[in-house]
């Protein structure tokens, strides 16, 4: 007999013993910390026993719920595998899935995608976002557009497009009440903060770029921090404060006005968008249209980037 299981609570907290912490659990499957606490709270006690150390940084599983835990992550790995295999036999020949982060699915890909559908108007484009987090899962997506080192094993990958990382913010904030003229006046303003982080050394963070530039940054008028990378820049351009621009991200708002750079000092992101597929798809028809058209709009993007920056420095 199976038990009439919690299955949104077993999975919520399964997702909080893998990151050791409710708000990536959150993030990952979609909901209000909140709602995981809940989820989380009520298993503990349909169970009747502590299943979560709850600390100030990290929230680790007990003895009990380690070996909750794992099993979950052993069934739902299985359930998933079937499932993936299932979707897999069903799509169809002329859909191309692509996997990818929201804020750049957001942003860079779909303003895009209609130049794709005018060139092969027999294939259709289906996006599927997540954090990139978990790898790339076969079954899921043909192409996955993953932000990164490059390193994905068993995979091809192929780097997308580089990043370049300055200061952006709505052109209002450089001659409002606190001028914006000197790296100094930041100290007069919001700090908008990227809080999404690769597992990776280095993070294109505001530290990273003050490094990199040799410059000494203020303590900020405070702080706001978003988890999502679209957010990150719409409150840039909402005038909210200044934000770490990302160049892919944040090249279409500067050329139209929306951003503005308030500083010259420009750095080399640690980290670059990579197209990532199985080995063994490389030669597919539809992958390689899909690789063709997507690389052309990221060189059309990186000289529209050269003159931008060109005629800046003209002025």
């Amino acid at each position: 007999m199976i038990l009439n299981l919690p299955f949104a609570a077993l999975r919520a907290f399964e997702a909080v013993a893998r990151h050791g912490s409710f708000s990536e659990a959150a993030e990952e499957l979609g909901v209000g910390q909140s709602a995981v606490s809940q989820h989380v709270k009520a298993l503990e006690e349909w169970l009747g026993h502590d299943l979560i150390t709850r600390g100030p940084k990290r929230s680790l599983p007990t003895r009990d719920g380690a070996r909750l835990a794992l099993s979950i992550a052993e069934g739902l790995g299985h359930i998933s595998e079937v499932c993936e295999d299932i979707r897999d036999k069903r799509r169809d020949d002329h859909t191309i899935v692509i996997s990818c982060h929201p804020g750049f699915a957001f942003i860079w890909l779909f303003p895009r995608l209609m130049s794709f559908d005018r060139a092969h108007p027999e294939f259709a484009i289906s996006i599927t976002t997540d954090t990139g987090l978990r790898g790339v899962a076969r079954a899921e997506a043909d192409i996955a557009i993953r932000y990164g080192t490059g390193d994905f094993p068993g995979y091809t990958a192929i780097q997308l497009m580089p990043e370049t990382l300055s200061p952006v913010c709505a052109p209002s904030l450089l001659n409002g009440s606190k001028p914006l003229r000197r790296i100094a006046d930041l100290a007069f303003h919001t700090q908008i903060r990227d809080e999404f982080a690769p597992t990776t050394t280095d993070l294109p963070t505001w530290e990273y770029w003050a490094r990199e530039t040799g410059q000494s940054l203020p303590t900020p008028a405070r702080i706001r921090s978003f988890a999502q990378s679209n957010m990150v820049v719409q409150s840039a351009i909402q005038g909210d404060g200044i934000a770490m621009g990302r160049s892919p991200l944040v090249m279409d708002a500067l050329r139209d006005g929306r951003l503005v750079q308030p500083f010259s000092q420009t750095a080399q992101s640690p980290l670059n968008y990579w197209l990532v597929y199985p080995d063994d798809q490389r030669r597919a028809r539809k992958i390689m249209l899909f690789l063709d058209w997507i690389i052309t709009e990221a060189r059309n993007q990186s000289r529209q980037h050269s003159r931008l920056h060109s005629g800046r420095n003209r002025d």
